[in-house]
């Protein structure tokens, strides 16, 4: 049976799901995550495994780290949760 991604306190904007999409669309790991959100890596980790609900503070931080390196989230209006670049990104090896 298939985990629950909606494991996130009230009303959070920010589901795990996304979490780890959003780390993969930049390449990060959990401990740069969690160092550029100012949170502890076990933070992140339990998050992203559905152990945990995150603090409505913690999904601010996870939330402005990805989009001060220019990853927005998307969802809503039946099209679904998400991750993108604010802007478009030329392929490997072409330019804008």
């Amino acid at each position: 049976m298939a985990k629950i991604e909606s494991t996130f306190l009230g009303s959070s904007p920010l589901l795990p799901c996304q979490c780890r999409a959003a780390r993969g669309l930049l390449d990060w790991t959990q401990e740069e995550l969690a160092d550029r959100a100012g949170l502890s890596r076990s933070t992140v980790r339990e998050f992203e495994h559905g152990r945990h609900a995150l603090q409505s503070g913690s999904a601010e931080r996870i939330i402005a780290a990805f989009t001060s390196a220019g990853v927005e989230l998307t969802g809503g209006g039946g099209s679904g949760a998400g991750v993108r670049f604010r802007t478009a990104v030329a392929p490997p090896g072409q330019t804008g």
